[in-house]
């Protein structure tokens, strides 16, 4: 198989290098792209020429590709290497010939427009993605970052996740339909994108105004915690220590159940960004001090209130790391709820107040095949002695 992959603008009618237009002619060539991409190339194609639109999911013209074996010619929006089809194709087609044709990419195209040095700025898709990779860029403090956007991840929500998380100091460079006569760009604070109207494609850039310090081991003092029971917390070096041992930088779901004021959920993701948090916690009031505290800190989670032990969680994304902060009681049935999700290799983390949950916890890890990682038992200042525990889950079961 031959790829002649070719990046195009999405709004004006391209015009082709005498080397391009030679991969344009000939017998058996078929074509493919978008729609717009389509409309955009129609009439510089040869008369006969075969078109299969490109739409998501991949899988039907990737499969009409392998039926369809010859010369293709594809078209791309910029630059087909720039988190683009082109990546797709190499990976899908390892054994094929590919000729790549790019021109500038949006955020070049946006970045030319604003005169921002552009080869300094942190680059974060969410285009069909999670919001992990921008929350890496903005718990890292960095300066710029360049952002592709999709219709649900749009600059209002990207602006809403933001200031909710205490990312205010930014401001953000829109650019709409780059490259045509519909090409919009707009300077606009976070609060002003919230509410503002938006064309769609669009991309942007976020410059930051002022700087804020990147924190890991909180002092406990620091956190809103739950009225009239301040010492109802994971103490900073038990947080710490527990995380070491959890191997939280090497995770990629955390879940932290009972996370009272989210110390530990918190503390988590400042120490691995990209690691997706999910706080549950069954007081009612633990939903405003978790919030305020992300805030505070600049910790991007997910909170889900009540009941853990009914809750359906069918719908959250699997845990590869537990965190058993409190159990209410119904420690083996929260275990047992969590085992059925919990993937092959992940760990389950516990903090043991006592010789009975101890035990009690050793017991269903012990009965359940887990293996032991880690014990170590600590004592800060005037509070009891917490033995922190560590168990992972066999892998397949073995």
């Amino acid at each position: 198989m031959h790829l002649t992959i070719i990046g195009i603008s999405d709004e004006n009618t391209p015009i082709f290098s005498s080397e391009v237009k030679e991969r344009l002619v000939g017998d058996g060539v078929r074509f493919a792209g978008g729609e717009r991409h389509r409309e955009l190339v129609e009439a510089q194609l040869p008369a006969n020429a075969s078109w299969t639109n490109i739409t998501v999911p991949l899988a039907p013209f990737l499969q009409k590709m392998r039926e369809r074996d010859g010369a293709w010619v594809v078209f791309a929006s910029g630059d087909p290497l720039f988190f683009g089809i082109g990546n797709t194709l190499r990976r899908e087609f390892p054994d094929a010939t590919v000729e790549v044709f790019p021109t500038f990419n949006s955020l070049q195209l946006l970045a030319h427009r604003l005169l921002l040095p552009y080869g300094t700025a942190s680059v974060v898709t969410l285009t069909g993605r999670p919001w992990q990779a921008l929350d890496k860029a903005l718990v890292d403090n960095q300066k710029l970052i360049a952002v592709l956007t999709d219709k649900v991840k749009t600059p209002s929500t990207i602006a809403q996740r933001m200031l909710t998380f205490g990312y205010a100091n930014y401001t953000m460079f829109l650019g709409e339909k780059l490259g045509g006569s519909e090409e919009r760009v707009r300077e606009l604070s976070l609060e002003e994108a919230l509410t503002a109207d938006f064309i769609h494609p669009n991309c942007l850039y976020l410059q930051q105004d002022a700087t804020r310090p990147i924190r890991q081991g909180i002092p406990d003092a620091e956190f809103q915690t739950l009225e009239g029971r301040p010492k109802m917390m994971t103490k900073m070096a038990v947080r710490l220590a527990s995380l070491a041992a959890m191997d939280i930088r090497n995770r990629s779901v955390l879940w932290d159940v009972g996370a009272c004021t989210g110390s530990i959920s918190i503390e988590a993701k400042l120490m691995n960004p990209l690691l997706d948090v999910h706080s549950f916690e069954v007081r009612e009031e633990s939903a405003a001090i978790v919030a305020a505290n992300a805030r505070k800190f600049g910790a991007p989670l997910t909170y889900h209130g009540g009941d853990f032990g009914g809750a359906d969680i069918s719908a959250i994304p699997k845990p590869d790391a537990v965190f058993l902060g409190g159990y209410g009681g119904k420690m083996e049935l929260l275990l047992d709820k969590v085992n059925t999700v919990l993937a092959d290799g992940g760990i389950i983390g516990f903090n043991a107040v006592s010789d009975t949950s101890l035990g009690q916890f050793a017991a269903w890890a012990e009965s359940n095949g887990y293996q032991q990682q880690a014990s170590s038992t600590i004592k800060v200042d005037e509070h009891n002695a917490i033995t922190v525990v560590v168990v992972s889950k066999k892998l397949n079961g073995s």
